[in-house]
């Protein structure tokens, strides 16, 4: 058998090799004539499955280690006879920590503010969770949800026009019952409240950007914490000059949520393939975060930053952002919330720190 895989994908290497020939690619190399032979290929967000790429080949599962699954034509795909799957959910705790460290550097006090949640699936609904812990109120928007009878949900005009912070956490859907292309439009934002924030970790193609860039020119947005960007990695260089944090579509990049992608992946490429030996299997072990462990409570806004402070990523993009995937690639070592313990911690904020996930000492 032969698996072929995105070079980038972490943990991976060594896996499947007692089993199978494994050839590790960058994602953008991954072609036809790599794929002649495979029996199976494990992707990222980076390799566009068509059916042009995949129709000559001998691929009988796709395993995408994202959330994320729009670089698979699904149609094409299933009409050649080739499985799929994602990973749902895997990185739902990093966005969570990227979401609540943001909040921490805008220079306001949280509790008792808004925040919308567009899109209230694996990645919104640890938001929601992150934001009410922090004293937040909290509105969710959700259609899809909402149509099948769930409760809690409401419209989007009423999150747009009541909400200090909104956040997007959608899927990119070009048609259908709910699409979200440009839902961020320049309706979308004159409908926000003057001078909220505007946060985007979903997909960029869902905020149009120069309907963003006149929302901050203007001064009717305060400012914009943005991960994702259309057409990637050739990003609106004025726009991440604007945003108040401009990312490199990094929010789910935590070594914990790659490590559960990649474990995803592999169970499921060695379902397919007969593997029993991989069926269940994980990374034995994390590394250790590059901070200290042990954190002496100051803040909660201090232990926050100290596990995570999107800043410095900000930074680093600003000022190499023709590095965007270079960035993505060599992306360090970053460990969420439940890898630290504070010591210390009054009992207000240790309830709070408990409920965000950190451990107490």
């Amino acid at each position: 058998m032969k698996i072929v895989a995105d070079n980038k994908i972490p943990f991976l290497k060594g896996v499947f090799e007692p089993f199978a020939q494994v050839e590790y690619l960058p994602g953008k190399s991954i072609d036809s004539a790599a794929l002649k032979e495979a029996s199976a290929l494990i992707t990222r967000t980076r390799t566009k499955c068509t059916k042009a790429l995949l129709e000559a080949s001998a691929v009988r599962h796709i395993a995408t280690a994202t959330i994320g699954f729009d670089h698979i034509n699904v149609s094409e795909v299933e009409s050649l006879g080739i499985t799929w799957n994602n990973a749902p959910g895997c990185n739902a705790n990093s966005v969570g920590q990227y979401v609540s460290c943001a909040l921490q550097t805008l220079g306001m006090e949280l509790e008792g503010k808004t925040l919308g949640v567009v899109g209230v699936g694996h990645v919104g609904s640890i938001i929601c969770r992150c934001a009410e812990a922090l004293g937040m109120k909290v509105l969710r928007n959700d259609p899809p949800r909402a149509e099948k009878g769930e409760t809690g949900f409401v419209s989007l005009e009423e999150v747009l026009e009541s909400s200090d912070i909104v956040t997007l956490h959608v899927p990119l859907e070009y048609e259908g019952a709910h699409p979200t292309f440009h839902m961020a439009d320049k309706r979308f934002f004159s409908a926000m409240r003057k001078g909220a924030f505007f946060f985007n970790a979903a997909r960029g193609e869902a905020m149009e950007s120069a309907a963003l860039k006149e929302a901050l020119r203007s001064g009717h947005l305060s400012a914009a914490v943005i991960d994702v960007w259309e057409n990637e990695p050739a990003i609106d260089t004025e726009l991440l000059d604007m945003a108040h944090i401009g990312t490199m579509h990094i929010a789910g990049y935590s070594t914990d949520g790659k490590a559960n992608g990649t474990a995803a992946s592999v169970r499921a490429v060695a379902k397919v393939l007969g593997i029993r030996e991989l069926e269940n299997w994980a990374p034995a072990e994390l590394p250790d975060p590059p901070e200290e462990k042990i954190i002496p409570f100051v803040s909660l806004k201090e232990t926050l930053l100290h596990t995570y402070d999107p800043r410095r990523d900000s930074g680093l993009l600003k000022k190499n952002v023709s590095c965007f995937e270079e960035l993505r690639g060599s992306y360090p070592v970053r460990r969420e919330f439940q890898a630290f313990t504070v010591t210390g911690a009054p009992g207000k904020e240790r309830k709070i720190l408990e409920k965000l996930g950190f451990c107490i000492g």
